[in-house]
């Protein structure tokens, strides 16, 4: 039982899915990661590349970035927006299944987290702009999907503690996503939470 005026999310908390994070030494992990994962040498150097530094936690799951850019590829999609890339592994993963013609933006408000992946992207035709977070959600409904990562935040989205600013702002993404009637939508437990929304 939760002793009175305790504050749930502290008793919700849950370790990420992540192959590289809360599931890097499960032996079923890196079975799937042996029998699945097909990385392109630039996505496989990035991705070490970013191990080495202090938010690599952050990052997208190899095996997550996969799954997106295998329904990018099933869907056809040509343009896509990154928004949030920290050192550009999904984005590059995303461009790589583009055509010839695709084009892809990748957005973040970091320098130094996109000079850690700036020489990667040279294999594909990347955009780099800025952002605002607040307005952009209605800007991308127009297009086909929509897919988050990091919707469950190591459980913190659970009754956000006051203060957790990026906690709060995630669990106000998911119940905007979730209130909204012009898409589907789909929450898996997916690498630390993934969200495929789909206009109808």
């Amino acid at each position: 039982l939760l002793a009175k005026g305790k504050r749930k999310s502290k008793f919700f908390r849950m370790s990420s899915g992540k192959s590289h994070v809360g599931r890097k030494d499960d032996p079923v992990m890196q079975y799937l990661l042996n029998h699945s994962l097909r990385e392109h040498p630039a996505l496989k150097k990035l991705r070490q590349k970013t191990m080495e530094h202090k938010l690599s936690m952050i990052m997208v799951a190899c095996e997550q970035s996969q799954f997106m850019a295998n329904l990018a590829s099933l869907i056809k999609v040509k343009k896509a927006i990154e928004i949030g890339v920290y050192t550009g592994y999904n984005a590059l993963s995303i461009a790589l299944t583009l055509p010839a013609d695709g084009k892809l933006i990748a957005c973040d408000v970091s320098e130094e987290y996109i000079n850690i992946g700036r020489p990667f992207w040279r294999l594909v035709r990347a955009t780099h702009e800025r952002f605002n977070y607040v307005p952009i959600y209605n800007f991308i409904i127009i297009m086909k999907c929509i897919f988050t990562v990091n919707v469950l935040w190591s459980g913190r989205v659970v009754n956000p503690e006051e203060g957790d600013i990026d906690s709060i702002s995630i669990d106000k993404l998911n119940k905007k996503l979730h209130r909204d009637v012009r898409i589907q939508l789909s929450m898996l437990t997916v690498g630390d939470g993934l969200t495929l929304a789909f206009k109808i």
